[in-house]
């Protein structure tokens, strides 16, 4: 049975950086998309970004493209979100889902899910 467990947040100034890891036990991830999504307090879930099982597809929420990267190493079972040039409008909990089909996972309509992991971005 997959089972994915998120790591990486934490607290970080304005214009750092973190890099978020999404690591999977239970099931090989090399023929899973992963995408992961950020749900801030009183705010609805959003994705950011998106990658399919081969990594030749990528999607990023417009309002982190340029600083954000997803890239994922099969070999380890982890997909990454590199986070960049990081704002206080980033902070929210990150959760990462896996699922076969990489439209359903990025319109958050299928998948397993992590527990998520928090990010916070302030002064």
């Amino acid at each position: 049975q997959l089972h994915l467990v998120e790591s990486g947040g934490g607290l970080a100034q304005p214009g750092e950086s973190l890099n978020l890891s999404c690591t999977a036990s239970g099931v090989a991830l090399e023929t899973y998309s992963i995408g992961w999504f950020r749900q801030a307090p009183g705010k609805e879930r959003e994705g950011v970004s998106c990658i399919g099982s081969n990594a030749v597809l990528t999607y990023y929420a417009d309002s982190v493209k340029g600083r954000f990267t997803i890239s994922r190493d099969n070999a380890k079972n982890t997909v990454y979100l590199q986070m960049s040039r990081l704002k206080p409008e980033d902070t929210a909990i990150y959760s990462c889902a896996a699922g076969p089909n990489i439209a359903a996972v990025w319109a958050g309509l299928d998948g397993v899910w992590g527990q998520g992991t928090q990010v916070t971005v302030s002064s």
